[in-house]
Parts: C-alpha cells; sequence; structure tokens
C-alpha cells in the first residue's frame, strides 16, 4: 500500500485534519502540549523593493525559564517522547489561532515537515483543508506552509501530491533551508514552491565573501527560470544587507530586520531601513583573479584528417599541397595519435636531392616525430601555460595533437596556445590586477555604473606617482613593484571597505570611488602618510641627498626628488550623468593631470553640466 493510500485509508473525511490525539500526557512535552503552555514568536520577512513587512514567520518557543524554552531542546523532546508530528501539528495550529487573536493582516509562514503535512492533509479534499484553517479564524490565501526538514524529503511523489492539494486551497509553499544538503534542487524543482529560503551561510558575510556573492547570483538566476522569490535568511549587519538590496534580492529575514517577538511587526528595526532608504550602494566583493576558461575553445582546433601509420611520404606531400593551410598531419594507430609530421619540414626534406626519388614511396612514419605534444580537449589554460615553459619546444613550429580521451580530435598552432593563454591572463589582469590583486578595469567600470545606476552621490579620485619611473629605472622593477604595493596598501588602510571601492588600473595607477563623507581628510591621510613611507624604499645616500640622479624621458641625465603622490579629485552629485564610466574615470584623471601641473597632491574638480561634457563643436 502507498504512502498516500495509507493515510487515505485512515483519515476521516468529516474530522478535523489538523487534530490529534497526544496518548499519555503525563510526559513533559505533551504536558505543555496539553495546557497549551507553548508560546508562538513572529518575526519578520521583508521586501527589499519597498521596505515592507512581506510577512511574518511563527516560531514555537516553551516556557522561559525553563530547559524547554528553546526550539530545538523542544524538537529533541518531540522526539524524545514519540511526537514530533504532533508536536509540529500543534505548533501549526497554535501560530493560526494566536495569528487570529490578534486580528492580524498580512502573511503567515507555519513550520511543518513533509511528513508532517502529509500526515494531516494526505487524502483530504482542497475544501476540508480551507475549512480547517478558517474554521480558525484565518483566510488560507494568507497562509503559507514553511516546509522545514530535519531529514532529507524521503517521500517526493507524495510531497508533491499533497501540495497540489493544498495549492488548491489557496495556501502557498515555502522551502526552506535550500543548499544545507536536505533541500535539493530537485525538491525545488517538483514542488514548485512560492518561495525559497536560502540557507543562511550564503548570505552571512555575503559583503566580504566573493563566492558566496557569485553562488547567490546563481541561485537567483534559477528562481527566475522557475518563477519563485528567494528569502536571504541570517542578514545581521547593514554591509550584507545593502549587498543584497543593490543584488537585486526580493526577501531578507534576520535579527537586523527583526528579532522574533511576541507580537508582529509594523515595520523593519530603524537600522535597517536606513540601510534601504539611502542611495549609498555596496562594494561588492571581488575574486582574487578572474575565473579562467575551463577548456579550450573548440573554435581554436584544426579539423586536419590524419593518416595512417603506412601513408608515404609522396602521399603526405601531396596532402600539403592540396592544404596550404595545413601546418601538420597527425599519423594515427587506429585511432590513437602516435606521430606527427611537420609541413615545413616534410616540405624542407623532399625538396632535397633524390629524396623524391629514394624515399618517396617510403612510409613518413620514419621522419615524423614520435613524441608529439599531446593536449587533451577539456584541458584547462593553467594546463596549457606548463607546455609553453616545457623543455620540448617543438611545438612551436609544428604544433601539437588535441586528443579527446585518448582519441585523434585535431591539431593545434603553437601560436594559437601562446595567444589563448595571453589573452586569457590579460582578461583576468583586467578583472583582478596580479600585483595587488585589487579589482581591475572591468570591476571598476562596473561599480561606476552601479553608482550612476543607483543616482548616488560619490566622489571619483585617481591616484598617480610622481617621479616614480625615475625610481623604477634607477632601483630595478622589483623595487618598483615594492612602490607600488606600498600605495595600494596605503590606500586601502585609509578608505573605507563598507563605502569606498579601491581599483589599480595598471601600473602606478589606483582609482576610488569614496562614498565616505570624510572623503578629503582620507586623502590627505593617503598622501601624508604614503610620502613619508616612501623615502624609506630609497638608499641612504638618496634620503640624505633628497632623492636620485637618474635619466629623464628624453635620456637626460639630472636630480629628482622622492616619490610622491598625487589625487585628482571629481565630486559627483546625486543624478549627475555622464554618458560612461570611462568618462568618469577620464575627468578624474584629468584633475590628477592638473595637480600634477599645479604642483599641489590633491586637486578637486568641479563637474560641469552634462552639455559641457560632449564633445565640441568643430571650429567653423
Amino acid at each position: 500500500m502507498s504512502a498516500l493510500r495509507h493515510f487515505q485509508a485512515h483519515s476521516d473525511p468529516v474530522s478535523d485534519p489538523m487534530k490529534f490525539d497526544l496518548g499519555d500526557t503525563s510526559r513533559p512535552l505533551a504536558r505543555l502540549m496539553q495546557e497549551r503552555a507553548l508560546e508562538i514568536h513572529f518575526q519578520p520577512i521583508v521586501s527589499l523593493a519597498d521596505g515592507a513587512i512581506h510577512a511574518h514567520e511563527a516560531l514555537v518557543r516553551g516556557p522561559r525559564g525553563t530547559a524547554l524554552h528553546g526550539a530545538e531542546a523542544l524538537l529533541a523532546q518531540a522526539r524524545q517522547e514519540g511526537l514530533l508530528q504532533e508536536f509540529e501539528v500543534a505548533c501549526v495550529v497554535l501560530a493560526l489561532e494566536r495569528w487570529a487573536a490578534m486580528r492580524q493582516a498580512g502573511r503567515l509562514f507555519v513550520n511543518i515537515s513533509a511528513s508532517a503535512l502529509a500526515r494531516c492533509f494526505a487524502g483530504r479534499s482542497a475544501q476540508d483543508i480551507a475549512h480547517s484553517v478558517q474554521s480558525r479564524g484565518v483566510n488560507p490565501q494568507s497562509v503559507a506552509f514553511e516546509i522545514t526538514e530535519h531529514e532529507r524529503v524521503a517521500d517526493i511523489p507524495l510531497l508533491v501530491e499533497v501540495a497540489d492539494v493544498v495549492h488548491g486551497a489557496g495556501m502557498s509553499f515555502v522551502l526552506d533551508d535550500f543548499g544545507d544538503g536536505r533541500s535539493s534542487l530537485r525538491l525545488w524543482s517538483e514542488l514548485n514552491p512560492d518561495v525559497v529560503k536560502i540557507d543562511k551561510y550564503f548570505s552571512r558575510d555575503i559583503a566580504q565573501q566573493p563566492k558566496r556573492l557569485r553562488t547567490l547570483r546563481a541561485l537567483m538566476q534559477i528562481a527566475d527560470t522557475f518563477g519563485t522569490m528567494l528569502v536571504a535568511e541570517g542578514v545581521e549587519t547593514q554591509e550584507d544587507l545593502r549587498v543584497l538590496r543593490d543584488l537585486g534580492c526580493p526577501l531578507v529575514q534576520g535579527y537586523l530586520l527583526g528579532r522574533p517577538a511576541a507580537s508582529p511587526r509594523a515595520a523593519p528595526e530603524p537600522e535597517a531601513l536606513t540601510v534601504l532608504n539611502d542611495r549609498q550602494i555596496a562594494v561588492l566583493p571581488t575574486e582574487r583573479t578572474a575565473p579562467l576558461p575551463r577548456r579550450l575553445s573548440q573554435a581554436k582546433i584544426v579539423e586536419a584528417p590524419p593518416v595512417g601509420l603506412d601513408a608515404t611520404n609522396d602521399q603526405v606531400v601531396a596532402m600539403f599541397t592540396a592544404h596550404p593551410e595545413w601546418h601538420a598531419i597527425a599519423l594515427v594507430d587506429g585511432d590513437r595519435p602516435v606521430a606527427l609530421v611537420g609541413r615545413q619540414q616534410c616540405l624542407d626534406r623532399y625538396a632535397k636531392l633524390y629524396f623524391k626519388e629514394v624515399c618517396g614511396r617510403k612510409p613518413c612514419l620514419a621522419f615524423a616525430n614520435t613524441e608529439p605534444t599531446l593536449v587533451d580537449v577539456n584541458a584547462g589554460i593553467d594546463e596549457l601555460a606548463e607546455l609553453l615553459t616545457s623543455p620540448d619546444q617543438r611545438y612551436l613550429s609544428e604544433g601539437f595533437v588535441y586528443v579527446d580521451n585518448g582519441r585523434y580530435r585535431g591539431l593545434g598552432t603553437g601560436q594559437q596556445l601562446v595567444r589563448q593563454v595571453t589573452e586569457s591572463r590579460i582578461e583576468a589582469a583586467r578583472h583582478a590586477n596580479p600585483l595587488t590583486f585589487l579589482p581591475g578595469n572591468s570591476p571598476i567600470s562596473e561599480h561606476i555604473e552601479r553608482l550612476q545606476a543607483a543616482g548616488a552621490s560619490f566622489v571619483a579620485c585617481y591616484a598617480d606617482l610622481a617621479q616614480f619611473k625615475p625610481f623604477n629605472d634607477h632601483y630595478g622593477y622589483w623595487c618598483g613593484d615594492r612602490m607600488i604595493k606600498l600605495l595600494a596598501a596605503t590606500i586601502q588602510a585609509h578608505a573605507d571597505p563598507r563605502r569606498d571601492f579601491v581599483g589599480h588600473v595598471g601600473g602606478d595607477d589606483f582609482v576610488i570611488l569614496f562614498q565616505s563623507c570624510d572623503w578629503r581628510a582620507r586623502c590627505e591621510r593617503m598622501v601624508a602618510d604614503f610620502d613619508a613611507a616612501a623615502v624609506g624604499l630609497y638608499d641612504e645616500d638618496a634620503q640624505a641627498a633628497g632623492g636620485i640622479r637618474a635619466e629623464d624621458r628624453h635620456g637626460v641625465e639630472r636630480f629628482f626628488g622622492f616619490v610622491s603622490l598625487y589625487m585628482g579629485i571629481v565630486e559627483i552629485a546625486a543624478g549627475t550623468l555622464f554618458r560612461s564610466a570611462s568618462d568618469v574615470a577620464s575627468a578624474a584623471a584629468r584633475a590628477k593631470q592638473t595637480a600634477k601641473q599645479t604642483g599641489l597632491s590633491i586637486h578637486v574638480q568641479g563637474v560641469a553640466p552634462l552639455t559641457a561634457l560632449r564633445p565640441a563643436e568643430p571650429a567653423t
């Protein structure tokens, strides 16, 4: 007999589906349930779109000052007394009755396991279920059953069947703690819940965890595909809330928004409302390096048919003549590549005196490279990079062989290999500078675009070093890197990581996007601290002389003072429009150039109206 037929056989269609028998009420929890001594607290779930309370979750508590006050202790006692499902149903009934007694508007989330839900409602009609909820003074459409699992759902088809009937009664479903190992993607797909709660692991500290940020973005895409609303649980800091708001997460829950309380809240905590109402955007955490492609581009593979081991030199030369684009031909034993013939070497040999007459009809295997470089089509960029430094460099001239599980797949060229690795490294550098690991050009542009889209006020600062090239030429690139790292560390030490975005364009050029109100004082401290610390990177003679003698850009030797920091700053008021992020960076770069020309460490430049930012009309 199936689980559903079992419940149908033991259900009385006219009885209340949420009634239960406690049995021996002398046991501690059974006595509390009998005496109705359990309490219900309510925790708000807040919409980030408008800051309104979307719903409240009902949470059970035992008598204060007792060992059974906490929810976990109550659940453990329910297991011990064999009353787990009865306890869950009792909590649902109590939550509905308390909600109705308070004449509370809005939605109510009530926790229940799949097995307890089936025990109540399997075999019941939608009308019976709706009547059971209405009899307790609550509109079924305001109730959402939150599937909270202590173990993985054992019978998904039964749960889906019950969920369809409960949906028919006008109630909603919430999948709780998705991502903790008990709520699976299959359950999400088959149950088709109205709301999914993301386990607090993924939202907690999301302002500092780029991988959690990336995971949440992926889950939001899945939610969009399924038409599901997401709730980010465990929100406890303003920084995490700001990140979730900027990501577009629809709903949040956590102590920052409101702790569980005996009465529902009318609005979130003031500290949370401050974040929801301001225009300051989050500084999203970034990866230290950009993710490299895990797989080769199939477009890079040369689809050149191989030949067998008995192919002659005449045949191979004829194939090269017919296909001038081929740089090599592979020799295979079945479908396994065993040798490679390079085009240029083959044609050079064939052109030698008497080679055609003596060796033309002989197998070309005798002249082939029998240890060709083999590259799997699933190889990552890091594996390819290792080839560039391998002792065998013949791949540069004759190329290499692509294989798929050891079978011949095609050919590749040394030039393609170098280009693909180089392009991947350049793209990685656009996301994170390899010297300082600070965000590169792409994240800088994305952050500016987010600031402008939010209509936020911010300050764009372009930082650059004077006298750096002579220092780098005089002491070498290793000391030059130390100077750049010193600048990065100084900027980061005085920037607020919660409000100020620090990016490294390249070389000694940095961009800081301030949302801190005290940005001017921060810039002054950056300049003072860096200029003082930079002197320590010079040798004693240079420190005594106040600088070094080195060649300028024209090859003329002259005296250069210590490396110093210059900052160009543009204040951008809320609503100030630029055509692109590059226009913002360019305006700050021009301000930095003015600072250098005037000898001012910090130059603040006003922003012209939008019309003045357009290209000037040609003179007539």
